[in-house]
């Protein structure tokens, strides 16, 4: 047999080494800290124990509703207080916050995306200040301008309606929710844009079919700040508002205020139930919600 013929032995792979930073750094986040821990479990008990507070509250009757120790376990629990609320309106009020939460995310959707997706790839100086413009929507509290939104509202006639509350609320949601988008649809490669501009693709085929769906993330973070804007809004639904037609739930929290005192245990079982429905769409959106705000920052 020849000398070239002879099986060679197989080389073996060496791992492949870590410099002395990433060591580092592996080694930090394998690290117990104790102080995070402690932080944590009193950031929940800071959120559990007044939600408990009042899911204990709202099954004791009125006449002990104030005696004894809050935190307690009530002795004998009743659902009265979820039949006065579920038999006094209850179900307008919720259909009216439903209608205006509904309204005011389709509005956010059909301006926000479009323009975040211009502000995105329109790259010159004006779309840059128009879009640092819109921002300064951000810092405008809706106090400060309650007064000319009022007399704008009663000037178009919209006074009393739900219209008078969706579209205020619409416009102050827009400002974050354009800000998000713009985030999400920076982490969207440009090649994927080249690839479909070579294929003939209009800019209105490369939102539709492209900018949407890689950006599910920050669209369903704008739906649920657009909701939760909609649904716990009460300075627009108490000004632009006054009949029982439009009213709201936030509103509907004085159906058990009265001059002679007030319901306490109702009352709380109000909350309760108008924090179940946008509790559970947090429940099912919660993942691409936290996706779309780790994306604002953009790349």
């Amino acid at each position: 047999m020849s000398h070239d013929t002879l099986p060679r032995p197989a080389k073996t792979e060496e791992p492949p080494t870590q410099s002395p930073s990433r060591r580092r750094r592996l080694h930090w986040t394998k690290r117990p800290n104790p102080l995070a821990g402690l932080g944590s479990v009193l950031w929940l008990a800071v959120v559990i124990i007044p939600i408990y507070a009042m899911l204990s509250a709202s099954l004791t009757s009125q006449d002990k509703a104030l005696t004894g120790n809050p935190l307690k376990p009530p002795t004998s629990p009743t659902l009265d207080n979820y039949n006065t609320v579920l038999n006094s309106g209850f179900g307008h009020l919720l259909s009216n916050t439903v209608i205006v939460a509904v309204a005011v995310v389709g509005i956010v959707l059909v301006l926000a995306v479009p323009l975040a997706y211009v502000a995105v790839r329109t790259r010159n100086r004006w779309s840059g200040m128009a879009f640092r413009l819109f921002l300064l929507g951000v810092a405008i509290p809706a106090q400060a301008v309650v007064v000319p939104l009022y007399l704008l509202i009663a000037e178009l006639n919209l006074y009393d309606s739900l219209l008078a509350v969706i579209l205020p609320t619409a416009a102050f949601a827009m400002p974050v929710s354009v800000l998000v988008l713009v985030g999400t649809l920076r982490d969207v490669s440009e090649d994927l844009y080249e690839a479909m501009a070579l294929d003939g693709a209009s800019p209105q085929r490369m939102l539709f079919q492209l900018a949407i769906p890689m950006a599910k993330g920050g669209i369903s973070t704008v739906v649920i700040y657009a909701a939760l804007q909609a649904w716990n809004g009460f300075l627009f639904p108490l000004i632009f508002t006054q009949s029982d037609g439009p009213r709201v739930l936030t509103l509907g929290l004085f159906n058990y205020v009265s001059q002679f005192g007030v319901n306490i245990p109702a009352l709380l079982a109000s909350v309760v139930l108008s924090g179940v429905p946008i509790f559970a769409v947090y429940l099912v959106a919660r993942r691409a919600l936290v996706g779309g705000l780790m994306g604002v920052g953009g790349k």
